[in-house]
């Protein structure tokens, strides 16, 4: 009697089955989306607000405003800047003060 299954396919299955195990798994890692919070000064933040008052680049009015945002390659260089990848309430006082 032939095996139903071939050794080729069996193994193709056995990796699969492997791969979605170790995805399952692994730790969910924060999504960047490419926005740094408290880094804007007045009327330099990128696009809308976390707040939704206002949807365009430069119209943020406060200096470092937690809520605006500048786009930043990766969020290394958003708390190297003294960032932060989601939005806050207030005003950083990295910056600020």
């Amino acid at each position: 009697m032939k095996p139903i299954i071939s050794l080729p396919l069996a193994a193709a299955l056995l990796s699969a089955a492997s791969m979605a195990a170790a995805v399952a798994t692994a730790p969910a890692a924060q999504a960047f989306d490419g926005k740094c919070y408290g880094i804007a000064k007045a009327g330099e933040n990128d696009c809308g607000n976390a707040a939704g008052s206002h949807v365009c680049a430069g119209q943020s009015t406060v200096d470092y405003d937690g809520g605006e945002w500048k786009a930043v390659s990766s969020a290394e260089d958003c708390t190297r800047m003294g960032g932060a990848i989601e939005p806050f309430e207030g005003v950083n006082e990295k910056l600020s003060g």
